[in-house]
């Protein structure tokens, strides 16, 4: 495979290299306002399909779609100030409309707890309005210093869901079905191998009771936030007043839960997957999962590529590329975009009764008999699926190590990231101070050990272990 000279190799330097990627393979472009960014047709596909593949489970648990408004009313926002003060840094505020000054500050949403909550204390009355399940997909801000695009930009595209309900098991079950709706996306969709677990106290989300997480590993060891799901108990039914009357007719406050996922998981498949050629997209994902290409541009031979995509076209995504460009260009803008498989006819092809079929991931083509062509394809499409997954795990697994000392870390990380397997206290002090000490947080707790072993930093006894990493 000829290499791309357009983008910086992976091996030089990550970050530059991730840029070129997202610019090379068109999937986006820099907005007018400093950390926002432009969704070029390739790009927003990829979301779409993640959208599309997570309404079609959501809609299953019966949620619903809504959409609420971009503005918060600070007021709003004061009713839980602890849940806020993690954002306040990053909060834009509009205080006046053309030259007057508004009565009261409004905030663009950076996340939308507070509206839904203002909304459902209005809505519940009975515990026969619940459950009630709700998602929006929707833009947030964040005013971010340091910008990324899809990883961390000023605006951003997410979805948020939102649900209420009478009892606390119930809330739990639920937080954990998202969970599992994520962990699926990643493995099915995705091609990414996926750390689950439950977030420290440090890094739980603000509000919340639990927050169970979605991690996994970039090529370069750097981890990933790729969904959460949180169980918020009462929390923030009882400021905002969220009540029901239960069947003996009493008053009780709901249980909540909110869970979510961004356009991040876009880097994440880049970062996982990509090479010095750009994207390489998993199969179940790709807007284009299959490209035609021509040798020549003859009718002959786009009759042929026709008959071949009516074969195949409700079954697989499918493009024939009869662009004007070169076949050479054509070939190097399908790698660079991440096309799963191509499929590249020519004179020779058709004289043979056959096409050559090539494969973005390993760069393999192959000689195959049209009549051949589909049990084929169905082969590639599970190999190339499990290669993806499987080298992404692999990648996880070599930069797992255990340390049992703060100094044993230190002494690692000196020489690569690594994905640390750690006892630790889950104390917030503690957190803050292995963060100044080496730069990096805790990812999520996996595992309650059952015995008693001293945290790798303070000493201090714990059943825990915990992943600390590099983030993104």
């Amino acid at each position: 495979m000829k290499k791309n000279n357009s983008i910086t190799p992976r091996s030089e330097n990550f970050v530059k290299w991730y840029t070129d990627v997202c610019l090379q393979a068109e999937l986006f472009t820099y907005g007018p306002v400093k950390g926002t960014i432009i969704f070029k047709p390739l790009g927003y596909a990829i979301w779409k399909n993640i959208q599309n593949y997570l309404n079609d489970k959501f809609i299953e648990l019966g949620v619903e779609e809504v959409y609420f408004p971009l503005l918060i009313p600070k007021s709003l926002i004061n009713i839980e100030k602890e849940h806020f003060e993690g954002f306040t840094p990053e909060l834009a505020t509009v205080t006046k409309i053309g030259e007057k000054k508004l009565e009261e500050d409004l905030c663009i949403r950076p996340t939308s707890e507070t509206l839904f909550s203002n909304f459902f204390a209005n809505e519940i009355k009975s515990y026969r309005d619940l459950p009630m399940k709700y998602n929006q997909w929707s833009n947030v801000m964040r005013w971010e210093k340091n910008t990324r695009p899809f990883l961390r930009t000023s605006e951003f595209l997410w979805q948020e869901g939102h649900t209420l309900h009478t009892n606390k098991i119930e809330a739990q079950k639920f937080t954990s079905i998202i969970l599992n709706i994520y962990n699926d996306l990643m493995i099915n969709i995705l091609s990414i191998y996926p750390i689950v677990g439950k977030k420290t106290e440090k890094e739980k989300f603000a509000g919340a009771i639990d927050t169970f997480t979605i991690e996994t590993l970039m090529h370069d060891g750097q981890s990933l936030q790729c969904a959460t799901s949180h169980y918020l108990g009462q929390n923030f039914s009882k400021p905002y007043k969220i009540t029901f009357e239960n069947k003996d007719q009493k008053l009780e406050n709901c249980y909540q839960t909110s869970w979510g996922t961004s356009t991040r998981l876009i880097g994440a498949i880049i970062m996982t997957h990509g090479d010095d050629n750009g994207l390489i997209l998993p199969f179940n994902l790709a807007p284009i999962q299959i490209e035609i290409i021509l040798v020549k541009e003859t009718e002959v031979l786009l009759k042929y590529a026709k008959k071949i995509m009516s074969e195949g076209h409700s079954e697989y995504r499918i493009k024939i590329n009869d662009s004007n460009k070169s076949f050479g260009f054509k070939i190097a803008e399908s790698e660079v975009k991440g096309t799963p498989i191509r499929i590249e006819i020519g004179p020779r092809d058709l004289e043979n009764n056959s096409v050559i079929v090539a494969r973005r991931d390993t760069g393999e083509k192959l000689v195959v008999k049209l009549e051949n062509i589909w049990s084929k394809l169905k082969t590639i499409k599970k190999d190339y699926h499990d290669n993806l997954f499987e080298k992404n795990k692999k990648n996880i697994d070599n930069r797992i190590q255990k340390f049992e000392n703060i100094e044993q870390y230190i002494n690692a990380l000196e020489k690569n990231n690594v994905l640390a397997l750690v006892p630790f206290c889950n104390r917030k002090s503690c957190e803050e101070d292995i963060k100044k000490k080496t730069q990096t947080n805790s990812r999520c707790i996996i595992k309650d050990d059952n015995r008693l072993t001293p945290c790798f930093n303070c000493k201090t006894k714990t059943k825990l272990l915990v992943y600390f990493a590099k983030a993104y």
